[in-house]
């Protein structure tokens, strides 16, 4: 399952943007699950960012820079 890079630089900016939650400044209502929105919003957020990180690992990482570490790695000079 291969994201198209503009899809992961469009979820990178999104998640870049959903951070700045104004939104929940001035207020610790409503209660969600017995805890103040703002730590639920923060703990879905946290969420979102780590399966982006693991799908920009999965998809984006430069695998010729790992194939030059390994080559690196065997070579005895």
């Amino acid at each position: 399952m291969n994201a198209p890079r503009w899809l992961l630089v469009v979820a990178a900016l999104l998640l870049y943007v959903l951070h700045q939650d104004f939104w929940f400044w001035r207020t610790a209502r409503p209660v969600v699950l017995g805890l103040p929105v703002a730590l639920v919003y923060h703990a879905g957020y946290c969420l979102a960012a780590s399966l982006l990180l693991v799908l920009l690992v999965r998809t984006a990482w430069p695998k010729e820079l790992e194939r030059e570490a390994e080559r690196r790695e065997g070579d005895p000079s």
